[in-house]
């Protein structure tokens, strides 16, 4: 996938929710079920999962236990099935996580999380609803973009089916994905003041919607900071490829 330009037909309306001052997350509506329940949802280019909270889960339909990682959160619960729906759009017979217990949610400012990434890398094993979506042919075009204003947060939208030129000016930059699971590219290196600070033969990120930090390795990162003569905050994540700072 690349995001093209395309006549847009559905643009669902984001807002940035802030705590403590500082803004954490993009955040959305969307609605399941028949009748249809509002949802506040985070879309996030990071994880392939839909899942919403769920009191109790007692319909013949949950019956596949799910567990879903989020970094230091966790979420536990059932599989289900119903009609899912962004904006106009509907999906139909979708899969989505119901969550009977959470870890590490506490106070945050959304009900559930609506993965974008890869089927590659669902952990419940769901088609993704943008994939459903696009199978069931909902649009013309498998593209959808995120326009992300921090002056104006009220502004900011997720499009489905194109790309509304209204949000940006000049041509589009293509960057080819390098990997399909997340939305993975290939960085040519990192540079401050035209001198290279990390990433000097060439490293792979992807874009997350659901972080508003930049991590990277120890290393990388530490040279930053001292290069921008920063003080960094005493934040290291262990992943399964070692030790991972955050760039704040």
């Amino acid at each position: 996938f690349k995001i093209l330009q395309a006549s847009l037909r559905e643009r669902q309306r984001v807002n940035i929710c802030q705590m403590k001052g500082s803004p954490i997350a993009y955040v959305g509506n969307i609605t399941i079920g028949t009748p249809p329940q509002d949802i506040q949802v985070i879309f996030d280019t990071g994880s392939a999962d839909l899942w919403v909270p769920s009191i109790t889960c007692q319909s013949p339909a949950c019956s596949q236990p799910v567990s879903i990682v989020y970094g230091p959160g966790l979420i536990q619960g059932f599989l289900g099935d119903d009609t899912a729906r962004i904006g106009n759009f509907v999906s139909l017979n979708q899969s989505f996580g119901l969550s009977v217990e959470e870890f590490g949610f506490d106070g945050m400012p959304f009900d559930g999380v609506l993965g974008l990434a890869f089927p590659s890398i669902s952990l419940t094993g769901a088609r993704p609803i943008f994939d459903n979506l696009w199978s069931q042919g909902a649009f013309s075009e498998p593209v959808f973009a995120f326009y992300l204003s921090k002056s104006k947060p009220e502004g900011s939208v997720v499009m489905f089916g194109g790309v509304d030129h209204r949000y940006y000016k000049g041509e589009l930059n293509l960057v080819p994905v390098s990997h399909t699971r997340h939305w993975q590219i290939s960085m040519n290196r990192t540079t401050m003041n035209g001198e290279v600070v990390a990433c000097s033969r060439g490293c792979q990120a992807f874009v997350d919607t659901r972080s508003a930090l930049i991590y990277g390795p120890k290393e990388m990162v530490t040279n930053i900071h001292k290069v921008m003569k920063a003080k960094p905050k005493d934040s290291e994540v262990k992943g399964s490829s070692g030790p991972t700072s955050l760039l704040l």
